[in-house]
């Protein structure tokens, strides 16, 4: 790409720097016929698009090999054989389900197994499986407040959201009626997705869950990897039929397991609200470009190969209507536009070998090619899973953990894993401070209601970074750059305690709890005072501003005018105290390299008695410069609770552990999301050292979590089960501190 990027002359790369929507189709056109009297673009089209050349393709004698396994039931009528792949696949299924706390499910799937695994051993092993998912099947009936909230919990009927328009932010979602907090206000299947890069050899390239150790591979080519066959067939626009077996498999299995395995092959082959598009078939010829093509071109590639293969005509139909996806074209930069008109080029290129003539190259296909990628990149949402970055906490295939200790080391967060397009999911706007949440089952998306939302009122979500999450000018720079727009939401355009104290210093007086701006915060928080009104005004604003805080931390700066506002960097913005920022600041810087150092430790493990004092005394320093509510002291207190676990010391983890949630409360709302995350840390050290307080701790996260997955939060979080059961357990045996 560089390379063809160097080659482009100045005058076109100018006409190219310089175009607009409106131009693209003489722009695509004049470097279309450029390109293509370069024997080197034409060499490039070739290593993408050769067969005998692909690196993509199969391995004969790999998918010879592969062939004669997956099949050799059926080919040489080895029925032991087929039995045993049989009996795998259920046996998975059961492990899988077992795992995501579905345990109906999984001991129908079980007892499909050992009914039938021929060897008396096999059977022995799925009968001990069995009575393990039995009793935690029976367990987690006994646990009942939330698993009532959760029965009881009524999703509502289909709401029709309205598409409105805003001055500010455009498009934007609304209700016609009131919608309570927790209600599920949207879900779609996607007009189109593609997998990460970075995710391809650790989930399914069609539903995006985590793979399996067996995982089913693509029939023609080697880029693709599947979950199972019902995926792989999927991709490629095939359906699955019901299996039925005349070998007598089926006829040996009690009449519930047969309708069981009726249900469950049926229900998964044809779902009328899904539909199923060979998303995979078009690439499916062992060629480089869908391996070598950034993800994004990728799914433009998809988009228009869907487009074609509904009959719809690109040249008839008008693709970007039918999509009625946002653009930003002019925002883009001129080298930004002339990387979108070449990827346009060649994905129509390395596509016309698919489709051939129903798939022109011309400046009308290149033009609509260029803005469906520009679309792509500020309208598609990152599918992502639920992933901790240790998996020492997590449980076993059956929800346990060996070591409850161990779930400390566990830090949940939110890790994209594939890229979509939602039609309609696109139209939600986005704020800082959102009052919806989007959540993934699968590649299904579900939007929430985070707290009430009145009739008329936005619907936003948010996309990226939150209010707590980042500071203000961090996140308008993010967006900025990302999705090109300058975010006018509440949380960027007045003053609330989070953004004001996540990054600040702590006054020189220790009589007095205000903080002191540095510099970086200087361009967002100190023209939010500036235009802030009033306190006789204050009063009226929104809740999360935290009125009375502000007024504990920043009391000087609210009572000024905008004619007498003259707060300085380095001033206590509550009693106008000086504070020697360059001293404070180096003092910070080294007292986080003390915590790194911790960080470190717990990766490895090797947590020494030095590197624990240290980061210890690291704290204090951050405590005595910094502002109370500092992010940086949430997470040294997080690590040090991490630390602490990891050497048995419960106590002190405890202590940490509850000092992080704190501030993070301060910094988000006390039901934040990721104060949830932080309380499955708090439970686990809670359980460790037998603290009854653990059932209501492990209650209350399960409420933040009913907020914003609903009926999913136990499908969500599998270990919330296992919590669960362990303060049951500790209730029943009256284990105390």
């Amino acid at each position: 790409m560089e390379k063809l990027k160097s080659m482009v002359p100045d005058r076109l790369k100018q006409i190219v720097a310089d175009s607009n929507a409106d131009d693209l189709h003489s722009t695509s056109s004049s470097l279309l016929h450029f390109l293509n009297k370069l024997s080197q673009f034409h060499q490039m089209i070739r290593d993408l698009t050769d067969l005998e050349a692909s690196l993509c393709a199969k391995n004969k004698d790999a998918a010879l090999e592969f062939k004669q396994k997956a099949n050799k039931c059926y080919f040489n009528g080895d029925y032991d054989t087929a039995l045993a792949f049989y009996t795998r696949a259920w046996y998975r299924r059961g492990k899988a389900n077992a795992a995501l706390g579905i345990y109906k499910d999984a001991i129908h799937d079980l007892d499909v197994a050992k009914n039938v695994e021929l060897s008396l051993g096999g059977k022995k092993q799925i009968e001990n499986e069995l009575k393990i998912i039995v009793d935690q099947y029976e367990g987690t009936r006994s646990v009942q407040h939330i698993e009532n909230t959760v029965r009881n919990f009524n999703e509502p009927q289909q709401i029709n959201l309205l598409c409105v328009t805003d001055p500010d932010k455009g498009r934007g979602m609304v209700s016609p009626c009131d919608i309570p907090q927790a209600s599920l206000v949207h879900k779609e299947e996607p007009y189109a997705l593609i997998i990460l890069k970075s995710c391809r050899d650790t989930h399914c390239h069609y539903c995006l869950n985590e793979l399996p150790k067996d995982t089913v591979p693509c029939i023609s080519c080697s880029i693709p990897l599947y979950c199972s066959q019902h995926c792989q067939v999927q991709a490629r626009g095939e359906t699955i039929s019901c299996y039925r077996t005349k070998d007598g498999v089926d006829d040996s299995l009690p009449n519930n397991l047969k309708e069981y395995i009726a249900e469950v092959t049926s229900c998964s082959d044809s779902d009328p609200d899904v539909e199923c598009f060979p998303e995979h078939k078009h690439e499916c010829l062992g060629v480089h470009w869908p391996a070598v093509l950034p993800s994004d071109v990728v799914l433009a590639g998809r988009i228009l190969a869907k487009f074609i293969s509904q009959k719809r005509g690109y040249m008839e139909c008008n693709l970007l209507g039918t999509l009625n996806l946002s653009q930003s074209y002019l925002q883009i930069s001129p080298e930004g536009k002339l990387e979108l008109h070449i990827y346009a080029i060649v994905l129509l290129i390395c596509l016309q070998h698919s489709f051939g003539t129903e798939l022109p190259i011309n400046g009308i296909s290149l033009s609509q090619t260029i803005i469906l990628v520009s679309q792509i990149r500020v309208n598609a949402m990152a599918v992502v899973r639920m992933k901790s970055t240790d998996f020492h906490c997590l449980p076993d295939q059956f929800g346990k953990f060996s070591n409850i200790g161990d779930a400390l080391t566990c830090s949940v967060d939110q890790v994209p894993v594939g890229q979509a397009i939602y039609t309609a999911g696109s139209l939600f706007n986005h704020s800082c401070q959102p009052n919806i949440h989007a959540y993934f089952l699968s590649h299904t998306l579900f939007i929430r209601a985070t707290e009430h939302v009145a009739a008329g009122h936005p619907l936003e979500l948010s996309y990226g970074p939150q209010v707590g999450q980042w500071a203000c000018e961090d996140r308008l720079n993010f967006l900025e750059d990302k999705y090109s727009f300058r975010c006018q939401c509440i949380g960027c355009s007045q003053l609330n305690l989070s953004d004001l104290v996540l990054k600040a210093f702590h006054c020189v007086n220790p009589n007095c709890n205000g903080v002191v701006l540095d510099h970086c915060l200087d361009n967002s928080e100190l023209n939010k005072l500036k235009n802030f009104p009033g306190v006789p005004r204050m009063q009226v604003l929104d809740p999360f501003l935290k009125v009375d805080e502000l007024k504990n931390v920043a009391h000087l700066a609210l009572e000024l005018t905008n004619n007498s506002f003259n707060v300085q960097s380095g001033s206590c913005l509550n009693c106008g105290s000086n504070c020697d920022l360059e001293a404070s600041d180096k003092a910070r810087r080294k007292a986080l390299i003390c915590m790194k150092r911790l960080q470190d430790a717990i990766v490895s493990k090797e947590i020494s008695t030095t590197i624990l004092s240290d980061a210890s005394r690291a704290l204090g320093v951050l405590r005595s410069i910094l502002h109370g509510y500092n992010k940086h002291i949430a997470e040294a207190e997080d690590n040090l609770a991490q630390a602490f676990s990891l050497v048995g010391d419960f106590r002190s983890a405890r202590d940490h552990c509850k000092a992080s949630i704190k501030i993070l409360e301060m910094l988000y709302g006390s039901d934040h999301i990721a104060v949830g995350h932080e309380l499955i840390k708090l439970s686990t050290i809670q359980l460790s050292l037998g603290d009854p307080s653990a059932a209501d701790t492990i209650n209350r996260l399960g409420l933040i979590f009913l907020r914003y997955y609903g009926s999913h939060a136990d499908f969500i979080f599998p270990y919330l089960q296992t919590l669960k059961r362990e303060a049951n357990n500790l209730t029943q045996e009256g284990r105390v501190t």
